[in-house]
This record gives structure tokens, sequence and C-alpha cells, in this order.
């Protein structure tokens, strides 16, 4: 097995996205369906979903708290805002997991756990998220992560249908290991983690490295500082939950999203400075970047 292979642009002009025919409708685009934020945190919601219409879904749905929802719902008006039962901590009530495995049947992708603050609340949704969820790819990301090593059996049927996004911090807490371990070989972790939960894997850092459940991975090491900011890893996973909610590959749609990001931080560093540009502001970038990528018509 190879160690593993550079992401480049050539790389993905050889694993070409599915793109749409002129003659399709918004579902055809595909639909995401994100279940995100926070009393504390509703604006990662926002960029979650956001940034998976910036990926091409063609339908999009948040599902977060009550009391936010309707602001929510006037930020992005793209969106179909459902408001969910709040914890006493201001979290999306583990009440929800039912309701949520019912409307996901209607999407091509669901995304959970940005901007979700309410550690046992966020543990139980994802635990009854995850085993009941059918159909949908599934991308968890954040705080939903810490809880998968109880979730062994059940992402393993999902046979490579679920896609992580953890930082260090996150795997080492999702392993119980040290973050110095994960951080001293960062694509061994990934790669244990990816075949022993048959998953895909990205393990963000300074270079990001995306593992499928066979074991084959992917590096990408060009991005930059200032992608270490708040709400960068929501869009991230935005991106990730659109690219498959539009046809691609798990895998496939993970080294996609992990380029495009990357990338749109390098353009905003180019004329803002690395550490001068907000995470909202990569959503305007990635589209052209695809578009650059993408086969002459």
């Amino acid at each position: 097995m190879t160690e593993a292979t550079k992401i480049t642009p050539e790389l993905l002009r050889g694993m070409r996205l599915p793109e749409p025919s002129g003659s399709v409708d918004k579902k055809a685009r595909g639909s995401v369906l994100v279940v995100a934020g926070s009393v504390e945190v509703p604006g990662a919601a926002l960029l979650a979903g956001t940034a998976a219409l910036r990926a091409g879904a063609g339908k999009l749905q948040i599902a977060t708290c009550s009391s936010v929802a309707l602001h929510l719902g006037l930020a992005v008006p793209e969106a179909l805002v459902l408001g969910l039962p709040e914890t006493p901590s201001g979290g999306i009530s583990p009440e929800s997991a039912d309701l949520l495995c019912e409307r996901s049947k209607r999407n091509d992708a669901v995304l959970l756990g940005p901007g979700m603050m309410d550690k046992e609340a966020v543990a139980a949704l994802t635990t009854g998220m995850v085993n009941s969820l059918e159909g949908p790819a599934l991308v968890i990301d954040a705080e939903a992560l810490v809880c998968l090593d109880t979730l062994r059996e059940p992402l393993c049927r999902r046979e490579g249908r679920t896609i992580i996004t953890p930082h260090a911090g996150e795997m080492a807490s999702l392993l119980e290991i040290d973050r110095d371990a994960v951080e001293a070989d960062p694509l061994a972790t990934a790669r244990r983690v990816a075949t022993e939960f048959k998953m895909v894997v990205a393990l963000k850092g300074g270079c990001t490295h995306i593992v499928d459940p066979d074991g084959n991975a992917w590096f990408y090491e060009s991005g930059n500082v200032g992608l270490a900011t708040s709400g960068s890893g929501d869009t991230l996973a935005g991106v990730v939950a659109g690219l498959v909610a539009r046809g691609a590959e798990p895998a496939q749609a993970t080294i996609w999203a992990v380029y495009l990001h990357g990338q749109a931080g390098n353009r905003l560093a180019r004329s803002r400075g690395p550490m001068g540009f907000l995470a909202r502001e990569l959503l305007a970038e990635i589209p052209g970047i695809m578009a650059e990528l993408a086969p002459p018509r």
C-alpha cells in the first residue's frame, strides 16, 4: 500500500465531479440536510449550509434550535429551516433524532455537528441518528465526533457512506489518546480509524490527510494559517456534504473539498494577508476554483 498521494489540480481533473445537464431541476442537483448550531453558535449552521450550496447542491434544509431558526431562515433565504426542541443549555434536543432520520430520507447527504455545544445532548443525538439513519451519506464534524468510538458497529454497517472531518484534538478525544500521539503520525491514525470504522477520514492540520475505508490515502499540504480560524471547519464540512449530495463518491468529495477549501484560503491570503480573512469569505471563492478545474465545454 502506498503511503499517500498528493492532491493536485491534475489529480482532480482525473476524478471529475458529476456535472448536471442543463435540463435538470434543483432536486437532481442533490439535497442536503444540515443539523447544526446552538443558541450560542447559530452561525455555524449558516456557514455549513451556504458552503453546501456553493459546492453545487440544489436544495438545502437546516435543522437547528427553535429559538434561532427564524433568524437563520432570514439569513439563509435559500434554505428550508426547521426549528427543533432545545435543551436547557441551548442545544438541539436528542429527542429530535427520529424526526431527523425521517426527514433525512428525502436528502442525499446529511451533515451533523457544526456549532453544537451541549456535549451530552450532542452525543445522544449522534447516537440516535447513526443507529437509525439509512440511505444518505453522513458527514460528521465537531462535537458530534467525540462519541463515535461507541458506534463502531452501525458505522461499519454504513460501508463507507460516512465521512468525518476531525482536527487532531477531536481525533484524540475520539480514540481516547493524547493529541501528541495523533500529531506524531497523523496518517497512521487516520488510516486506523478509516479502516476500523469503515468510513472516510479527513484529519485536518497543516497537512490534511484523507483516507478511505480500504486504506487508500491522499494529502493536501498547501494551506495556510489563515484557515485556522473560527468557522473554517464548518465551511469545509459543508463543502463535503454539498459535493456528496450532487453525486460525488465520499472519498472523491472529501479530496475535492479539502483542495477547494485550502485554495480558497490561499487566494484570500494573497490579497488580505494570511490572518486577514474570515471563514465566511471562503464561500465566495469556492465556485470559481471549481470552474477552473472543470473540463472545457
